[in-house]
């Protein structure tokens, strides 16, 4: 027995022995220097498109990502951009049962006097006192952009504008629209109404997320309604065969503004423009955004829902490991070429703890370019950990007091 241990030793001194002499130096001969790697440099992307608009965005509908803007957080008037707020009411009301397709609503005195073919604005020219299917009059207001249409059904949803601007802005407050307010369901100028680009790409976002049923109806090109025929005031549906919604605006004080969107080859972006100074300056501005969007932008799914992301150590369980991982698919949008270059931290408390339930957050999974953090989720665990029994949690209590000695 003492005779192997000694020839294990020998052994391992002549290979330690070895190392070093392999490693060291011949006194007078210099080492050979690495021969560089050749780094391919970057693809040159140009710079983005100048945008007139006082406030714009370009936004990846997968992830949520803002790609480009300026002013996306400012308040500006969203004018008839508000009826993508109206018919997303309208959608998830008619989600929850309370509302049908087919319900008749009654054109009121109130609808026609403030949206009918009287007034200023866009309109459906409904008559006062008819009535109409809901799943008309919501064409109505977003094909033709009528006011009427929009009013008529606010009254319906809720019994009055004001309380059906209440339910727009309970919806806006669960979407995430943080810089929003609405009074009314059409869009005409009022100083307590208001959104933001940010606010409205969210917007655009969920609709066509929760309701892509409803979303199709943005792309039609024209309604014929009363037996009056008007065009979809979103020109690039005409331009662009990929961009497929949503919504134009335009009063004197909020500007032409447009939110679209497009998809190409499994992507899809939305952009914003808010406060352009004609019709085809938003067109033009929105259709730049896009096209550079698609052309320099590429999209990367990073982790599956449910993969492993990292084992960590867990202490005081009835097992030594814990799986983290997500609970939706994480995907990132960065400009081709800087896909290696993303950069993934995770925020875990030391020491991990038992018990933990299946899907309860553990830490947080961030990634980050160019020092700018893209997108943050949570880190939750992919099974359960229960509590050890007691003497589990002693023998670990013990360990980890050992450790922090």
């Amino acid at each position: 027995m003492l005779n192997s241990l000694a020839m294990r030793g020998s052994w391992i001194l002549s290979l330690l022995l070895c190392s070093l002499v392999s490693n060291a130096q011949v006194p007078g001969v210099p080492a050979p220097a690495p021969v560089p790697k050749p780094v391919a440099a970057p693809a040159p992307a140009p710079l983005p498109p100048s945008i007139e608009g006082a406030a714009w965005l370009l936004m990846d509908y997968s992830t949520g990502q803002v790609l480009l803007g300026n002013n996306v957080d400012t308040r500006v008037e969203p004018a008839s951009i508000t009826k993508v707020m109206t018919s997303y009411v309208v959608s998830a009301e008619i989600k929850a049962g309370k509302l049908s397709p087919e319900d008749q609503v009654r054109i009121s005195e109130n609808a026609w006097r403030g949206g009918g073919g009287g007034t200023d604005g866009s309109t459906s020219f409904l008559p006062v006192n008819s009535s109409i299917a809901l799943k008309d009059l919501l064409h109505g207001m977003i094909i033709q952009s009528g006011n009427d249409a929009s009013i008529a059904l606010a009254e319906h949803v809720a019994g009055s504008e004001e309380a059906f601007a209440s339910l727009m802005n309970a919806y806006a407050e669960r979407l995430g629209m943080r810089g929003s307010h609405f009074v009314n369901s059409h869009g005409l100028p009022d100083p307590e109404h208001y959104s933001t680009a940010h606010d409205i790409a969210l917007l655009s976002r969920a609709l066509i997320r929760d309701f892509p049923e409803d979303y199709a109806i943005y792309k039609l090109k024209e309604l014929t309604l009363n037996g009056i025929t008007q065009h979809n005031r979103n020109s690039l549906l005409w331009r662009d065969p990929s961009v497929d919604g949503i919504k134009t605006g335009h009063t004197a004080a909020a500007g032409y503004c447009l939110a679209a969107s497009a998809e190409r080859e499994g992507m899809r972006l939305i952009t914003v423009v808010m406060g352009s100074s004609g019709e085809k300056k938003r067109a033009d501005d929105s259709q730049a955004l896009l096209n550079f969007g698609f052309r320099f932008y590429e999209s990367h799914l990073i982790y599956a829902a449910g993969q492993s992301v990292v084992e960590s150590q867990i202490w005081k369980g009835e097992q030594d490991s814990i799986a983290l991982g997500l609970l939706e698919p994480l995907q990132v949008t960065v400009q081709r070429g800087k896909y290696d270059q993303i950069k993934a931290v995770m925020d875990l408390p030391k020491p991990l703890l038992a018990p933990y339930s299946k899907g309860q957050q553990v830490g947080t999974l961030r990634l980050s370019l160019d020092d700018q953090v893209l997108i943050e989720r949570p880190l939750v665990a992919l099974a359960d950990v229960p509590e050890a029994g007691f003497f589990g949690r002693m023998s670990d209590e013990l360990m980890l007091w050992w450790e922090s000695d």
